[in-house]
């Protein structure tokens, strides 16, 4: 397949897949629990947890950008482009089923003092963070596409490392205390079996 044409394609995959995934699930979650979820960017500006927020949406705009901007390859080899179409598919297939899976727990960022259901049953009982593994395997498969993904792809694992660590792991500690040790134990953070356990200076 030509270069000028998967560009064109990604573009449009990717632009679905957010007003599915993002803006779909924001207001079915404000028609259901009249909240959008959105929580913000946490922590002060220059922190961390903040540069987790930031990185992330940088991240985002990145992935809208890169395919709109990649030259166009002569051809791309047509494994390439089944394996990254089925990656695609089966990534989306697999955020929406994870967000589905929160139901009412769905929130993008935390607030603190807020304590919501802890999700330990389904894709939860894969991994700990099934919504952002989903995000990388749709975008990450893409990449097959597009090269150019990859940069903000990388950026995009990196914050969602940042933001899994210094403020949602925290958060979760906090609320639901050994419960959620327990949890972390037994399951990974972003893929099944890999990152088990917590960082060693999370504490009650």
């Amino acid at each position: 397949m030509h270069g000028d044409t998967l560009n064109s394609v990604t573009l449009g995959l990717l632009t679905l897949y957010g007003f599915v995934a993002l803006l779909g699930r924001t207001a079915l979650q404000r028609l259901r629990e009249h909240d959008s979820g959105w929580r913000g960017i946490s922590g002060k500006p220059g922190s961390v947890a903040w540069w987790a927020g930031v990185l992330l949406a940088v991240s985002v705009v990145g992935l809208g950008l890169a395919p709109a901007l990649a030259p166009a390859q002569p051809a791309v080899a047509l494994w390439r482009v089944l394996v990254g179409g089925v990656g695609f598919g089966l990534g989306g297939v697999f955020t929406i089923y994870a967000q589905i899976a929160m139901g009412r727990s769905w929130r993008i960022g935390v607030k603190t003092g807020e304590r919501t259901q802890l999700r330990t049953n389904g894709p939860f009982g894969w991994c700990r963070n099934p919504v952002f593994m989903g995000m990388l395997v749709t975008t990450g498969a893409l990449a097959l596409w597009v090269p150019w993904l990859l940069v903000p792809w990388a950026l995009m694992l990196l914050s969602l490392e940042l933001q899994v660590r210094v403020v949602e792991e925290p958060h979760l500690l906090t609320t639901h205390g050994e419960t959620y040790r327990d949890y972390a134990r037994t399951t990974g953070r972003f893929v099944p079996g890999l990152g088990r356990g917590l960082d060693p200076s999370a504490r009650v």
